[in-house]
């Protein structure tokens, strides 16, 4: 390293980690090392494989693609020359106990699907409820995603007009509340409602701003990544590489302590030095495990977390053309938000699960087996408790939504999961996670203010890039906070 050179550790190769590898690679002066306990880059957009076929193992869909954009081109790179974005034809197929619904890349095709399964009233709902959650998105983006984490004493001392734009993010109702005043179809509700678990919260809970979910999906664009979500990873590993980031693979971290000069990490035994750290791990794992106990910092983990999630992969026969969409949501036979009083009143899975199902070779143009394809299934579960474990039995879940794929007709009888992740999985390879997905849930109108920003308070120099921080979870957030963590590094360093 140049005597003038600083020197840049990010802890964790996840998409966060991955974002500031790329955005501070590209910049003089800097020296990048990436560390991750796990084999290969990703974190939770992961990949595993059977008899020589490899699937992804997390995240089905990709939201907001100018984040990437914009993220490769603040590296002087181009997104089309690493990445292939691609729109599968049909969007998502919503099968209730009485019809299904398909839900299309252009709003306008997806209400003249809703007046022909629910009625022009339905479609008409659909069409004013997407604008309201257009304005929703419109007003929130600036001060909530594209911007610094924000902050309640911040947000009071805006000017008398952006406050009044501040009152369509609608945060004084919860996400039921609005969708049913708005919405008279229980189908399209339902529909509505799931939106929700897009963050792992509560739609009874989470305040209304979170609608805007809905419009960042049915409005601005929903995609797939040609060869999978791993090709993503892939995409951001190499292009930062080629930057000049270096990345250290099986190199968990086992504690961060600050001294006089910067930070030094301990990695296998080895102590090595830096002038900032990016944590790219969860917020909880960071203060109960990698700081020395008594280090005086000001961060605050949010004692409740997300959701998780039980997940599987189905080696499933091929079948043709529009038989089976790229996602499809099977609903239960009882009342949907029975799984939300399950998960978050009950702490245990629900009985009857919603069953998620992203057909690989549709919606990204993944390759599967000769007459097979990598069929991805997940049902929504409680985090872990805090000792790590549920209590559940999960083969016999795995039975039933078996049995149930087979029953509704979107599996065949001898199709079987090659493979499966718990939420205890998840919590032992995510340390300090409890399994949950995105962070602390957003059961509250005060959650966007708890989440902690990407500057660590009381840590001069040591930044947070992941769901657990600003702005939160999910692939495009956790690119966003990735970016934005990198954007407080260099503004500290005057660049």
């Amino acid at each position: 390293m140049s005597a003038s050179n600083e020197r840049v550790i990010i802890v964790g190769a996840g998409m966060g980690g991955l974002a500031s590898a790329l955005r501070l690679s590209a910049q003089p002066g800097l020296e990048v090392l990436v560390l991750d306990a796990l084999s290969g880059p990703g974190g939770k957009v992961g990949t595993a494989h059977h008899q020589g076929v490899g699937f992804d193992t997390g995240p089905s869909v990709l939201t907001m693609p100018d984040v990437l954009h914009e993220l490769f081109a603040s590296a002087d790179l181009r997104l089309e020359d690493h990445l292939r974005l691609v729109h599968p034809e049909h969007l998502f197929r919503y099968i209730y106990r009485d019809l299904s619904l398909d839900v299309h890349v252009d709003p306008a095709d997806t209400s003249a699907s809703i007046a022909t399964a629910l009625g022009r009233d339905a479609a008409d709902d659909f069409e004013s409820f997407l604008a309201y959650c257009r304005r929703i998105w419109e007003a929130a983006a600036p001060n909530f995603v594209m911007g610094p984490a924000p902050s309640l004493g911040g947000v009071l001392k805006l000017g008398f007009s952006a406050l009044a734009k501040m009152r369509a993010v609608d945060p004084m109702r919860t996400m039921k509340g609005a969708i049913d005043a708005q919405i008279r179809s229980p189908h399209l509700r339902d529909l509505f409602y799931r939106y929700a678990t897009y963050n792992g919260s509560d739609p009874r809970q989470a305040p209304a701003t979170l609608n805007c979910i809905a419009w960042v999906e049915l409005g601005m664009g929903c995609y797939g990544v040609e060869g999978g979500m791993r090709q993503l990873a892939r995409a951001l590993h190499l292009a930062a590489e080629e930057k000049g980031a270096r990345f250290a693979f099986e190199s968990p971290v086992e504690r961060i302590e600050a001294t006089s000069e910067g930070f030094e990490l301990l990695v296998h035994g080895e102590r090595l030095k830096a002038d900032r750290v990016i944590i790219n791990a969860d917020v909880a794992h960071l203060v109960a495990d990698l700081l020395p106990p008594h280090t005086p910092h000001g961060l605050q983990p949010d004692p409740t977390p997300s959701m998780s999630g039980y997940t599987a992969l189905f080696k499933a026969r091929r079948r043709p053309g529009a038989a089976r969409a790229a996602h499809q949501v099977l609903f239960p036979q009882s009342a949907y938000l029975e799984e939300f009083v399950d998960i978050f009143d009950h702490n245990r899975p629900p009985r009857e699960p919603t069953i998620y199902l992203c057909a690989q070779e549709k919606a990204h143009r993944a390759q599967g087996w000769e007459d097979h394809e990598p069929i991805f299934a997940m049902t929504n579960a409680p985090a872990t408790a805090t000792d790590g474990n549920t209590g559940v039995d999960w083969q016999a879940h795995t039975a039933f939504i078996t049995e149930r794929l087979i029953g509704a007709g979107l599996i065949d009888a001898d199709d079987t999961p090659v493979w499966t992740r718990t939420p205890e999985d998840l919590a032992n390879t995510f340390v300090g996670s409890r399994g949950s997905i995105y962070g602390a849930a957003s059961n509250s109108k005060f959650a966007a203010f708890k989440r902690p920003p990407n500057r660590a308070p009381g840590l001069n120099g040591l930044y947070l890039a992941s769901g657990s921080a600003h702005p939160g979870g999910g692939v495009p957030l956790c690119l966003q906070s990735g970016r934005q963590a990198a954007e407080a590094l260099l503004v500290d360093r005057g660049c």
